[in-house]
């Protein structure tokens, strides 16, 4: 049989034929075979081209994304705030937290108008057009700025989004937007005098923000203040409703960690709104706690009684004249409770002899009382991390009538700081720590100087606890908490010198709980004015008193001290003490 070579119509293979098929037709099994083949070839064919199909949809669908992301790109790049040319690149401010991390200080970015006049078409029309987005600008000065020959001047700084918005749909080519930061105080007044300001630029003006400027620029971590949020708002509160009734002309309070010098609160008022730069002009942006100096009046008391003790100069169950007021040269001291008697050291302090303190101080002696009033770090000026610190001011010449005047807070002006860092250290042991208004990180030890022996502390917590339950501080007493403290007024000096009767400085110091002693409370009045409640009176024990024991209810519960349940055993028969709740209950 002879076979013919024949290419197959649906084969790229050859095929051989029977030479003596006269149809010339396949086999059976050879047509199969091509059909098979030929349903594959289409079956790719297909797959092919729906592949295509599938690749083109998808890369139509990730131009379209990559289309978008570009787009939106650009969109926020138009609409984001830039840097003029030039520009420096502005460092990143860090926040402020209190103790517990709450939020004091932010920054928050903002855009700011700024215009090229070389590029301004129309200077009048564009300022007509700016005018309308931002009526509180002065028309003719911006219209001067869009005139000028400069090449940038700022326009508004500051812009919230939709201000930005409103500027970019006018279309005024030549103006543009810089990148900047705004700070923001989230509890406004309440720490205002504490945290300070900072200028348009975000530099630091005052305050914490002035003395941490560097620390804040450029760094990653808060800055953790010493401040409890919570205490400082129960502070200023009792504070203004104390300045509210009395109609005082302003007042400062403080709270002091009695062990370590940590303040956990500080208020000056008239304060101010730190969101509104404005709002601090003229007193109200003047810090009382820390600037301002002051006569204490009687609370210096404090200070006479602790260095005698201390010397060794007197003991407790010693008695000193007070039946006469003190004439030296044209001065005459008197007491404002006068007992016309002998009067023992407790009495004194309890009834806040003038007479009696004078006596003590000249027994302790001029050299003395200096070097002690220095070791309290009431001669120089205080060392807190603010940059608002007066400066004391002291006699020129200390005389014997200043030695004597000084005993009980007349002659010397000290700031309200000083003093509370003082009295901490006549309660704490003896130990003088240096005032913080940062936190204090934990585990980590600060070293003090001892200013007093233990014992001598020791009694001026017992003599200082019977000032509250027998004395002048009777108002700041609070059931469980065994708070002790020192009543002081004084008298505004005059605009012509001498004093003024009708203007006086009341405040009331404390510390509790007065067994173990851990806080330090200022309260100060400037100018109080008795009420019918008070009977007229406006010192001390009556104005300011009753501030530091509501302050005690309230920021006790805050920080979880809980009242004591033991008696209060300060004074008892046999006791040095005893004497003074003895003539009082006679």
């Amino acid at each position: 049989m002879k076979f013919e070579r024949l290419r197959h119509p649906f084969s790229l293979a050859e095929v051989k034929l029977p030479a003596d098929n006269p149809d010339n037709e396949f086999p059976m099994h050879i047509k199969f075979e091509g059909i098979r083949r030929q349903a594959l070839e289409t079956g790719r064919n297909r797959l092919l081209v729906t592949g295509a199909l599938f690749t083109l949809a998808f890369s139509l669908v990730a131009v379209r994304l990559v289309e978008l992301a570009v787009v939106e790109q650009v969109a926020e790049e138009l609409q984001a705030p830039r840097l003029a040319v030039g520009a420096e690149i502005p460092k990143v401010r860090s926040n402020i937290v209190d103790r517990s991390g709450v939020l004091l200080a932010t920054s928050l970015p903002t855009a700011s108008l700024y215009g090229n006049p070389r590029q301004i078409l129309d200077p009048k029309e564009a300022t007509q057009k700016l005018i309308q987005v931002f009526p509180e600008l002065n028309e003719r000065r911006v219209e001067e700025k869009l005139s000028s020959n400069k090449s940038f001047v700022w326009l508004k700084r500051n812009l919230t989004p939709k201000k930005q918005f409103l500027v970019n749909t006018l279309g005024i080519p030549g103006l543009d937007f810089q990148y900047t930061e705004r700070r923001v105080y989230p509890h406004g007044r309440l720490v205002s005098h504490a945290l300070g300001l900072t200028n348009i630029d975000g530099r630091g003006l005052s305050g914490i923000e002035g003395y941490f400027d560097q620390n804040l620029l450029g760094s990653n971590k808060p800055l953790v203040l010493s401040i409890d949020v919570r205490v400082q708002s129960v502070l200023r509160e009792e504070l203004v409703s104390a300045m509210s009734e009395f109609r005082a002309v302003g007042a400062a309070g403080l709270i002091m960690d009695a062990n370590n010098g940590e303040v956990h609160a500080m208020v000056s008022l008239p304060d101010f709104n730190p969101n509104k730069p404005a709002t601090a002009n003229k007193t109200s942006g003047f810090n009382r706690a820390t600037k301002g100096v002051y006569e204490m009046g009687s609370t210096f008391k404090l200070f006479t009684i602790a260095m005698a003790l201390d010397i060794g100069v007197m003991r407790l169950k010693d008695q000193f004249d007070a039946t006469e007021p003190i004439k030296i040269s044209r001065f005459k001291i008197s007491d404002y409770h006068a007992k016309n008697r002998w009067l023992s050291v407790p009495e004194i302090m309890v009834y806040s002899s003038n007479i009696g303190a004078a006596k003590i101080a000249e027994e302790v002696g001029t050299l003395d009382q200096k070097k002690y009033l220095k070791r309290f770090g009431l001669l120089t000026r205080a060392r807190i991390d603010l940059p608002e610190i007066g400066t004391p001011l002291t006699p020129a010449h200390w005389r014997r009538i200043n030695t004597m005047t000084i005993s009980y807070g007349h002659g010397i002006a000290v700031s309200p700081i000083q003093l509370v860092s003082g009295i901490a250290s006549v309660v704490n042991g003896g130990i003088l720590y240096r005032p913080s208004i940062t936190k204090i990180p934990n585990g980590e030890g600060v070293s003090g100087s001892r200013v007093l022996s233990k014992e001598t502390s020791k009694k001026m917590r017992r003599l200082m606890r019977l000032v509250v339950k027998y004395g002048t501080g009777r108002n700041a007493d609070v059931p469980g908490y065994l708070i002790g403290g020192k009543t002081g007024t004084s008298e505004k000096r005059g605009l012509r010198g001498g004093y003024d009767r009708a203007k006086r400085m009341s405040s009331f110091v404390a510390a509790f709980p007065m067994n173990k002693p851990r806080y330090v409370i200022l309260v100060m009045l400037d100018e109080p004015k008795g009420t019918k409640r008070t009977q007229g009176y406006a010192t001390g024990g009556w104005v300011a008193a009753p501030v530091v024991a509501n302050v005690v209810k309230r920021m006790a519960p805050l920080l979880g001290l809980r009242p004591s349940q033991r008696d209060d055993k300060s004074a008892k028969p046999g006791d040095d003490l005893f004497l003074a709740t003895k003539v009082k209950k006679n």
